[in-house]
């Protein structure tokens, strides 16, 4: 006499799943940045003191090759930058259109005004990066 085999449904335990998936999704967002601008070389210069100011809406740049970059974006015009930035800008109440300015440390003027006035012509609250200057009189490289 043969006895039959009970047969056991092979499922995926799909109650830890929701839990990966929502912690997965907080980790990137946790991660995630607006603005990548990392790739960008530039060395800021260095003041006594500096204090935080929280995220930004968006990000120029002028790397130490003198090019301006907008979020990580080069842009050639003064004009450009204007009209790129009242787009990113929009209709946010003062106090809540920041942009960062992070300026090499070399940079002549005639290099940085024309991005200091593209922001102040679309409207945005200019916020210079700089770094904290060390005890030894010397800024961080």
């Amino acid at each position: 006499m043969k006895i039959p085999r009970k047969e056991f449904d092979a499922d995926v335990p799909s109650t830890a799943m929701g839990d990966i998936a929502f912690l997965l999704l907080i980790f990137f967002v946790i991660l995630a940045r607006a603005v990548d601008d990392s790739h960008l070389q530039w060395k800021p210069a260095a003041v006594p003191e500096v204090e935080s100011t929280g995220a930004a809406i968006a990000s120029v740049v002028i790397d130490a090759d003198m090019r301006t970059y907008l979020n990580g974006k080069e842009i050639k015009d003064a004009e450009k930058l204007t009209e790129q930035l009242e787009i990113l800008l929009g209709e946010l109440q003062p106090g809540k259109r920041k942009v960062f300015l992070k300026v090499d440390k070399e940079a002549k003027a005639h290099t940085f005004q024309p991005a200091i006035e593209s922001i102040s012509m679309a409207g945005g609250d200019l916020i210079h990066v700089l770094n904290r200057e060390e005890e030894n009189g010397g800024g961080n490289e």
